[in-house]
């Protein structure tokens, strides 16, 4: 039987291309690496923001609602800040205490962070629940502008601009539109 295997030079031949295709791919790698790791911050940044912009708008659209006669403001807009009143209980009274049963839901942004407190009395105090960890992600901006519509509902713009700590340079800035109903 006559057998033939590579000669030297093949080996070393096939050798040399192996090394140089594996040098190129290790260079290549690390780049990879990291647009991958970029691109899943840049979507759970974007996940985040949009939650919570789901949650407040959610809020919004019950905003005035009453199965009775309630007295008082559905919506009260400050800086930076939105006081919303709803009929949870459908007992036809928007109640204000104890805090955990009370009608009146409340969303700022304070110190980076997006807080919500049930029971809000007013924008300010303690007691304000964060909704973002600031470990994560940072709430550059938060606003709710309302616009009046001629015989119609209004309409509530929701604008969320955040960034994550870690690195600065990854944001988001989303808006969503929702329409109060109950106003």
């Amino acid at each position: 039987m006559n057998q033939r295997g590579f000669s030297l030079v093949e080996v070393l031949i096939a050798m040399a291309i192996s090394s140089a295709v594996l040098l190129a791919s290790a260079r290549f790698l690390p780049a990879l690496q990291r647009a991958a790791l970029r691109q899943t911050q840049q979507l759970a940044l974007e996940e985040e923001v949009w939650q919570r912009l789901f949650t407040v708008g959610r809020y919004l659209q019950r905003a005035g609602f009453c199965q009775g006669v309630c007295k008082g403001e559905g919506l009260t807009l400050a800086d930076r800040c939105v006081l919303i009143r709803w009929d949870s209980n459908l007992n036809g009274v928007w109640e204000d205490s104890p805090p955990a049963n009370a009608d009146v839901t409340g969303f700022r942004l304070n110190g980076g962070a997006l807080e919500t407190l049930r029971g809000a009395t007013n924008c300010a105090g303690k007691g304000w629940e964060r909704m973002t960890d600031t470990d994560f992600v940072i709430v550059d901006a938060f606003s709710v502008t309302r616009h009046n519509q001629n015989e119609f509902a209004p309409e509530f713009e929701l604008v969320l601009n955040a960034h994550l700590r870690s690195r600065p340079e990854v944001s988001v800035s989303a808006g969503y539109g929702v329409t109060g109903h109950n106003l």
